[in-house]
């Protein structure tokens, strides 16, 4: 999967290979011949000064390097007859700053460092705003995971309280009457629908007939953490062989003990502002 910038009304995909950056050379080269992109990384390297670019930072960055075959390329680059492909740089030295392949999604990828590069090689203009975009795309996602962290961190707390709750006190709210604990639920969804929110997802449809989704997409914060703590649960009660009245019971009196609990705590009242 890649993200996408864009730059000067150009498209670039910037993917993850490796744990590393790459920027796609076709979708720069496209900036300079939007019909043929493939030509225009073949002639950058054709250049002299392409390849020992290339080779230098392989040298730099690849212990099985090829370097025999990098200066046979090196000593041929430059001269008319010299033409090289993305695909043949790889095979033939082992290198691991670019990436190629064929099909509708392929295409030639560079690592960043190789890829900004060859951007200067199509417009010193366009190098300038692909690392402004690109380093704004990492900015992006170094907030988003700052982000992941501060929810992950959120959710901890909240499930210690639960835990802490739990040992305090056993206070249990109206139950599920008999006759729904004997009910046998086809769906397996349900029997945490029922635990939960006291009803069947058809009977929430039926009731809410004028809104869209599901019972769970108006689901609350706290019925939310809830919910996913029960799945887990139940997955185990499963494995334990406990029958569906059973798993029903134990499920409804756990949703009743964390919603209790996530009420008043307030850690979940910041994470639903």
């Amino acid at each position: 999967m890649s993200d996408k910038i864009i730059v000067k009304d150009t498209e670039i995909s910037v993917k993850q290979y490796k744990k590393n950056d790459f920027i796609s050379l076709t979708d720069i080269a496209k900036a300079k011949n939007p019909d043929e992109p493939k030509d225009v990384v073949k002639n950058w390297l054709r250049s002299k000064t392409t390849i020992e670019f290339l080779g230098l930072w392989e040298q730099i960055n690849n212990e099985d390097f090829k370097g025999v075959e990098f200066d046979t390329f090196r000593n041929e680059a430059g001269s008319n007859s010299f033409t090289l492909s993305p695909t043949k740089w790889i095979k033939s030295t082992n290198a691991i700053g670019l990436i190629s392949s064929s099909g509708r999604y392929g295409g030639t990828y560079a690592h960043k460092d190789i890829a900004f590069e060859f951007a200067s090689w199509v417009s010193a203009e366009f190098k300038l705003f692909l690392i402004k975009e690109f380093q704004r795309l990492k900015e992006n996602e170094i907030e988003s995971k700052s982000l992941e962290w501060s929810l992950s961190r959120t959710l901890s707390k909240i499930n210690y309280k639960i835990h802490t709750d739990a040992i305090k006190e056993h206070i249990i709210p109206k139950l599920l009457t008999e006759a729904e604990q004997n009910y046998i639920y086809a769906n397996e969804a349900d029997i945490l629908n029922i635990a939960l929110f006291g009803m069947t997802a058809k009977e929430w449809r039926e009731s809410n007939q004028d809104k869209d989704g599901n019972i769970r997409d108006y689901a609350s914060v706290e019925q939310l953490v809830v919910l996913s703590n029960m799945e887990s649960v139940n997955a185990l009660f499963i494995e334990q062989s406990l029958s569906q009245q059973e798993r029903l019971i134990k499920l409804n009196k756990l949703a009743i003990s964390q919603i209790k609990s996530l009420i008043n705590n307030r850690s979940l009242k910041k994470l639903s502002k």
